[in-house]
């Protein structure tokens, strides 16, 4: 359903994180490509991304480390929702950058669907949620999933979507170790035919967390297998790699958990509802930024 509503001049938007909760590498596909199956869960770790109509284009990020040129994901979502609507306005975006890059959290992905997003909103609300899904797939095999309402059983490339009803909170916290894993190496390090057999059908069903992505990536970093290890040894129920990597979702009942070299951040589960996008209670706080300057 798209409903139309006046075009915005500005406004602030929360870009989650997403966690693969589990994550089955299937076949090499022939157009290199892999087929994979997992269940996406959004969660309250997200950029904060600020838009305005200005001028000219801009795009500004407060991590000093992010591209800012045409190979940053935001600038290719702006050139895309341009070639598919027609409609051009000039406009500046600024990235209050929380995601840690290379973790395997679906930042630059998160940061593509929230833009087309945004520039619809303040393009007048002409796309609608179907359409801005199918774009997402354009650039990221990640994007299209944060258009669902927050749960969802991917498949194919992981552009095909299935929403889900909202899974219930539980304790849980990210470790993420010091570096980051590059997506391509891990892939390309991945054999499908030694990947684990399990339906992934049976692990939606039965809630279990698997991912065939931590074996190339232990290979290539060993010392996450023992960051694993030293996470479960902390008393944790549950500690598997989300994505490629190196970021761990960790479930249990631990009260201050600390490990040297791993930031630890507590999170929930986060829902969209449809014709809304993704809030958090900061988010929130921060959509009233009359004074803060897009550069």
């Amino acid at each position: 359903m798209n409903l139309k509503r006046e075009a915005k001049s500005k406004l602030a938007l929360f870009s989650p994180a997403k966690l693969n909760l589990f994550f089955r590498v299937l076949a090499k596909r022939e157009d290199g490509y892999h087929e994979i199956a997992s269940l996406m869960q959004a969660i309250s770790l997200g950029d904060i991304l600020y838009f305005e109509k200005g001028d000219f284009d801009t795009l500004t990020s407060s991590d000093s480390s992010l591209s800012c040129d045409e190979t940053n994901l935001i600038w290719r979502a702006r050139a895309l929702f341009r070639e598919k609507t027609g409609l051009f306005f000039p406009v500046q975006i600024h990235v209050e950058k929380r995601i840690p890059v290379e973790a395997g959290l679906g930042g630059g992905s998160s940061n593509l669907a929230t833009t087309l997003w945004a520039l619809n909103e303040l393009g007048g609300n002409i796309a609608t949620e179907a359409d801005l899904r199918q774009w997402a797939g354009t650039f990221s095999s990640d994007a299209p999933f944060f258009f669902s309402p927050g749960t969802a059983y991917c498949t194919g490339r992981g552009e095909k979507i299935t929403a889900l009803a909202p899974l219930s909170n539980r304790k849980l916290w990210l470790a993420k170790p010091e570096g980051g894993m590059s997506t391509p190496l891990v892939y390309r390090h991945c054999k499908p035919n030694a990947c684990s057999s399990e339906d992934p059908k049976k692990l939606l069903e039965e809630h279990v967390y698997v991912n065939d992505l931590e074996a190339p990536a232990f290979a290539l970093r060993n010392q996450l297998g023992q960051v694993k290890q030293d996470l479960l040894s902390l008393g944790f129920d549950c500690v598997v790699m989300t994505g490629s990597g190196s970021t761990f979702f960790c479930f249990g009942d631990v009260k201050t958990p600390k490990l040297d070299g791993v930031e630890m951040i507590p999170v929930t589960f986060l829902t969209r509802s449809e014709n809304c996008w993704y809030n958090s209670r900061e988010c929130e706080k921060m959509m009233s930024y009359g004074s803060t300057t897009l550069r």
